[in-house]
């Protein structure tokens, strides 16, 4: 065999290689894009679950006399630039999953605020209707983290796929880029400060 023919046969078998890994690599991140998708889809199932129970409580809430009015504006400011703030499953980027996540984040400092606050007015904690809208929001509250959990583990498989040799020759062809995870919200690692003397 002549040298020339040994170097079109391992240069074949390299195009092939190549080729091989490019096919099956681009349906493996596809495959990916996809659950990443879903689980994006579940995390704003969750995020709209909450928003739609805040006004539920707002007005239980108001009805307490005397109620903070400060506090529900900041609750209902809050929620609405969350419902505002929107993001396509097409880009999920690192700055726009950042800026989703500080809009929820408001939203939740809020609703948390709002429940220390009513630790004033055991007369409204004692209501029935206050009590339920309580326990749904602290049951969906762990819905988001366990919906949050998810979608940065789909994150990270697609990531390390998209990083990942040789499929990294091949991922700027195609259009996948790096998707953004959730972190923690800044302060998290500060136990919160309760004071009910103020």
């Amino acid at each position: 065999m002549s040298t020339r023919n040994i170097v079109l046969l391992v240069v074949g078998a390299v195009v092939l290689f190549l080729g091989f890994s490019g096919c099956s690599g681009y349906n493996g991140l596809v495959q990916k894009d996809q659950n990443v998708k879903g689980k994006w889809a579940n995390v704003e199932s969750d995020y709209q679950r909450r928003s739609d129970l805040i006004p539920n409580l707002v007005n239980t809430v108001k009805g307490a006399a005397n109620f903070e009015q400060e506090t529900i504006t900041q609750v209902i400011e809050a929620r609405a630039k969350a419902t505002q703030t929107t993001l396509s499953a097409d880009d999920l980027s690192p700055d726009k999953i950042a800026a989703f996540q500080k809009a929820q984040g408001q939203l939740s400092g809020a609703i948390g605020r709002l429940l220390v606050s009513v630790e004033r007015y055991p007369e409204l904690k004692a209501t029935e209707a206050f009590r339920d809208l309580q326990a749904q929001i602290e049951g969906t509250e762990n819905r988001i983290k366990v919906s949050r959990n998810d979608f940065n583990a789909a994150v990270q498989d697609y990531n390390t796929s998209v990083k990942r040799f040789p499929m990294v020759l091949f991922t700027g062809m195609f259009g996948f880029t790096e998707k953004g995870f959730f972190t923690a919200d800044a302060g998290a690692e500060k136990a919160p400060t309760v004071d009910f003397n103020k």
